[in-house]
Order: C-alpha cells, then structure tokens, then sequence
C-alpha cells in the first residue's frame, strides 16, 4: 500500500517550510518514526518522520525547496521497516568495514562511508551525490548542518577552499618575471589558467527561512514602530559581591550556577510592574497591557538570532530563573526548541556583552514595546562618596517604541533597574 509523507501542521502561524535536508534515498527502507527529513520555518527547525514502516519509493521535493502544509513531499511503500536505531545512537568506528547504511541497497564505495565517525545522522541524497562527483571523502569535510551533519552546501564550500588553496599555490609557484607588454597593456607571462582577481573568491548560499524571517520581522519593526533608545550605566560591584559571596553555596544547593541574567530579569519584572506600558503593545487602535511576565532571552544560535520565552518568570526562583534560561539556551544551540517555547513573551532581554559589547541599540522583537540590553562590564572610574575609585561598570540600553511608551516612562524605568541591580537587597525586600 503506498503511503504519502505529508508537510506536518506546526502551528498556527505557521503555513509553508523549506526542506533543508533528506536523511534518506528512494530505496531506502525505513522504520515508523524515523526521521525522513528536517524540516525549516521561520519558527523551528524540526524532524519529520515516517508515518509508518516501509520502503521509500518517491521523493517529490529536493533539497532546499519550499513547501506548503499539507504537501505530499514523498511516498512510501507500506511493509515491514527495519529495526533502526534512534538518530543519537554511536555509529560503528571508521576502523569497521559494515556501513552505518547496510539497511539499504549500497551504490557504491563512497555510500559505504557516508556517516563517519562521530556523525549522528545520514547524508542526505543530495549531499552524497555531490561528494561522489567530487571524487571526495566525507571525514575531509566539515558539516554545519544538525548535530553536524554534512550539507550540500558545505561540500561546495570544501570544494571552492581546495581550489583556493590550489591555485594560491600555483600563483606562488610562479617565477617572479617582468611582464610582457604589448601596446603598452601589461600581459601577464604566468603559464596556466591565472584569472584576474584571483584569491578573491565569493559564495551565494541561499538565505535559509528562519533568517529570512528575521531579516522581514526586524525591518517590518523599523518600519512601524517609532523606536528610541535611552542609555544608562549600572554598577555592578554589590551585585558582584553578593554573587561571589553565594555563588558556590547557590551551585551546591541548586545544581545551577547563578548568573547575572537571573538578576537582570527579576530587576526588569519589577520594573515592569511599575510601568506597566512597557510591558503592554499596541493592537490596532487598542493598547493591551500583560498582567503576565513571560520573559523572552534572545539567544545565538548555529542558526541566527532566537528569542526563547521563560514563563511566568515572576512566579519563579532565581535558581528557576537560571535552570530556564540555561535549558533554553541549550535548546537552542541544538536546534531542538519547540514552537511553544519561541511563542509570545511580554518583554525582551539581549546581553550582547557575551561578545564584548561595549554599547548598542537593540531592535524591539515586535510586537513587544521594548527590549533591554546588557553588555560589556569594563572596569572604569567611578565616584563615591566624592572620591574616585574603580568599579566594573555596565552600558545597559532600552529600545522602546515611543508610539505606547513616552520618554520619561522609558527612562524612569531604566532608572529602576539601575536601583535594583545596584542594590540587589531591593529585589528580594522588593521596594
């Protein structure tokens, strides 16, 4: 009976993706639950599976291609699937002779080595019809796809790097002559294919959906929002106190360390509920104020910039606060984060220090009112008490759209996590 694979629905919002790559071939046979495909949006990144078990007759969509939800983008013959182990499970050393695809008819030597060792998951097809024309061996190159598996893209990247090298090789091999002119034009006496321009080699790599989606949500943000930022510097030396004082006791008792972010966000919860409009957004010609938290933390991930929510956070220890962000933050960096963990969030929060930020003015993550950013501590001169002394001081920045927010609301409210972080006692008296 032949089965089709259809584009899963993900979420309301969500209406079409783009298949990044195939794990599998026409041939091959799979078990149910077996992941078939990633699937991208501009959401989530996610695994598609087999609806059942069987052999794989047809392949209706190629790598890179956009589909909608509800399209058939393979069908299978329904049977009896082989046993096969979870995607995460050790794959055989790069000494054994049996290939990590002997479930499936072999084509030829380069198929025999498609997983080398320490990759989780099977070239796609594409992939692997680009290292067989490429005369390549699959451990030579380096994947950036998930949990590292070798994309097409990154076989045209080794590819154009070898020529690279080789011809910078040629180029250097070349005996150091006069040129030859002809009517006054140099010529160049070098023999072989010399190209002007040479070691200036560019790549076109499509974007992919999630930074497609960024780039539309950023500029759609710019284009709507009257958007302002104000600055302030933050003295981060009683927080920092208070830290290393409690640090090795919090980690003991909690199993998790305490970070600067847990601060930061409690400081913002309290914040908002002074000023509520910052945690409110327009909808037409409404203004909808959250008598919620749920905290959004923008993350870097191998796939662009994220932004995770932690519910509730009000509601939540400083130890819960740091388990959340640091689960979340994993997730992210591994491609496994859910649609619902992405959705909604009253309110943002970016550390570009991470980076050695010294100053920025992040973009609001519409259709949020603001976003505060952290960055860079760097010691500085700082008074009190009408000396100078040195202190590690932090630049933090509120984008805000002036359209909900006005400017003394956005500065007062920066002001009151100056207070609460400068005087953490606040948080936990909280005045």
């Amino acid at each position: 009976m032949s089965v089709d694979v259809v584009i899963p629905e993900i979420g309301e919002s969500v209406t079409e993706g783009t298949i990044t790559s195939w794990y599998v071939a026409v041939g091959d046979s799979v078990s149910v639950d077996q992941p078939l495909f990633e699937l991208e949006t501009d959401k989530i990144t996610t695994d598609v599976p087999s609806p059942v078990a069987g052999t794989i007759t047809e392949l209706l969509a190629g790598d890179g291609e956009d589909v909608a939800v509800g399209a058939v983008v393979a069908r299978l013959e329904a049977g009896d699937g082989p046993v096969v182990a979870p995607v995460s499970a050790p794959k055989p050393r790069a000494s054994d002779s049996v290939s990590p695809t002997q479930v499936a008819p072999v084509v030829s030597t380069v198929a025999d080595a498609l997983s080398p060792a320490g990759e989780d998951m099977p070239l796609p097809p594409a992939t692997r019809r680009a290292i067989e024309e490429a005369g390549l061996d699959p451990a030579d190159i380096q994947g950036t796809g998930r949990r590292g598996q070798i994309l097409k893209g990154d076989v045209i990247a080794h590819v154009a790097q070898s020529e690279q090298a080789a011809l910078g090789a040629t180029i250097a091999s070349i005996p150091s002559v006069a040129p030859v002119t002809t009517a006054g034009t140099p010529r160049s006496s070098a023999p072989g294919p010399v190209t002007t321009g040479a070691g200036r080699a560019t790549r076109r790599v499509p974007m992919t959906r999630l930074r497609r989606r960024i780039a539309e949500r950023l500029k759609e943000v710019q284009n709507t929002a009257a958007i302002l930022t104000t600055f302030n510097e933050v003295d981060m030396k009683p927080m920092m106190d208070l830290r290393s004082r409690y640090k090795d006791a919090f980690l003991k008792k909690h199993d998790v360390k305490l970070g600067f972010m847990s601060f930061f966000a409690k400081a913002a919860i309290e914040a908002l509920k002074d000023f509520p409009a910052v945690n409110g957004y327009i909808d037409g010609k409404d203004i909808v104020y959250n008598e919620f938290y749920d905290i959004g933390v923008a993350v870097s991930s191998p796939r662009g910039l994220v932004v995770p929510v932690v519910r509730d956070a009000d509601r939540l220890s400083f130890a819960e606060v740091e388990k959340s962000i640091g689960d979340l933050a994993r997730a992210a960096r591994d491609g496994a984060l859910t649609l619902d963990q992405l959705s909604g969030g009253t309110f943002t929060i970016t550390n570009g220090g991470v980076f050695g930020s010294m100053l920025s003015t992040p973009i609001i993550n519409a259709p949020q009112s603001a976003i505060l950013g952290m960055h860079n501590i760097v010691q500085r001169p700082w008074v009190v008490d009408g000396e100078i002394v040195v202190r590690p001081i932090m630049y933090v920045a509120l984008s805000y759209d002036h359209r909900i927010i006005d400017g003394a609301q956005a500065v007062r409210f920066l002001v009151r996590i100056k207070q609460l972080i400068e005087d953490p006692a606040r948080l936990l008296l909280e005045i």
